[in-house]
């Protein structure tokens, strides 16, 4: 067919890799940590030559956005940006990871944001944030969690959240930065869907102190930026009364589906993927099924009650159909890799993943550190 249209033979072959890869960045970016240095990796491994890189940069947006109107926006452009950029980086000899000089630059970038801090507040927040957070996170977002930990530790606020509203990506981002415990995750998302509020990203840190610093990437229900004053505004209460068991969300969302009904005639055969390949330091966990409320609260309860823990997550809903993705370790901080777990972790997600909401519902007692 391409020399038919007047193609070369080098230029046939490039068609042909781009119609069998064409799904690969958009499933990349949307569903892997791009901040896991492996990730970059592998997709370089595929794409092996920055022209092919960019044409596939081209050909994804494309293909999503002839979809449908409201397919695309900001955030998926976004993590399509940074998929890209991370790949061209390390094909042009650029180096990915944790080097001591490349957290240096960070931490340096970082302590030059923070002129009102003095050299013993810096250490001092230094010395909480553990070497994998400085590789995660960006310097002007370290800085805005430096002073959110320092207000909290002059105030002793025992929960404290910021949100920043990012309209250019179509996104919101929620900081919560409270005690750490089991379970913690779950309250925390069973929250933000009492809001109203849409999670598509998730990055979970615990620090020195024992604090948790969990970031969530929020949209409203069509899709844009989660920045209307008043829910912004209530959110810190709402966090507050989920987490002390004052409020059970999903009671709440029973009373008041977040979804339409007509959701609930379609069919979406439940599957879960698990993958140790994909990150070298943690299992992916993949978990496909059909939307409604109370869903990702269900998934993350099992999770923690099988005795996991959540690094981190992408959360992503198509019509009827949700594919969530966790970052997990074992309570260890090491994958899971024994076949009898792993069996045993696919049958609860897909018991979860088929259970009535009102199940979800039953029991939601107080969080601490047992539950």
């Amino acid at each position: 067919m391409g020399p038919r249209l007047g193609l070369d033979i080098a230029e046939t072959e490039t068609v042909s890799w781009l119609v069998a890869k064409h799904l690969v960045m958009s499933r990349i970016a949307f569903k892997r940590d791009l901040d896991d240095p492996k990730t970059i990796q592998d997709f370089v491994s595929i794409v092996q030559s920055p022209e092919r890189l960019k044409l596939l940069l081209l050909l994804t947006v494309a293909d999503i956005r002839a979809v449908g109107p409201t397919v695309w926006n900001g955030w998926k452009g976004e993590l399509l940006r940074r998929l890209y950029n991370g790949a061209l980086e390390l094909m042009s000899g650029g180096v990915t990871g944790g080097a001591e000089a490349d957290l240096k630059r960070r931490r340096d970038a970082a302590r030059a944001l923070l002129d009102d801090f003095s050299e013993q507040d810096f250490e001092e927040f230094n010395a909480l944030a553990y070497p994998h957070y400085w590789r995660l996170v960006d310097p002007q977002t370290v800085a805005r969690h430096a002073r959110l930990m320092r207000e909290a530790a002059l105030t002793e606020a025992p929960l404290s959240v910021s949100t920043r509203v990012d309209a250019g990506h179509a996104i919101t981002e929620v900081v919560v930065y409270t005690a750490d415990h089991a379970g913690l995750f779950s309250r925390l998302a069973g929250a933000l869907a009492l809001a109203g509020a849409v999670i598509v990203d998730a990055r979970i840190a615990t620090m020195a102190n024992g604090m948790a610093l969990d970031t969530f990437w929020v949209q409203d229900l069509d899709g844009g930026a989660f920045e209307r004053p008043d829910k912004l505004a209530k959110l810190s209460v709402l966090f507050e009364n989920v987490l002390a068991g004052r409020i059970n969300p999903y009671l709440e969302l029973t009373r008041k589906p977040a979804f339409p009904n007509r959701a609930q005639v379609f069919t979406v055969p439940p599957r879960v993927l698990i993958d140790n390949k994909a990150s070298t330091s943690h299992t992916l966990i993949e978990v496909n099924g059909r939307d409604r409320p109370a869903l990702l609260y269900d998934l993350t309860r099992e999770l923690t009650r099988l005795g996991l823990q959540i690094s981190g997550a992408k959360i992503a809903t198509y019509g009827e159909k949700v594919v969530d993705v966790f970052y997990v370790k074992d309570l260890f901080g090491m994958k899971i890799d024994e076949e009898p777990r792993l069996k045993t972790i696919r049958k609860a997600l897909i018991e979860a993943l088929n259970q009535p909401q009102a199940e979800a519902a039953k029991g939601f007692p107080a969080l601490t550190a047992a539950s």
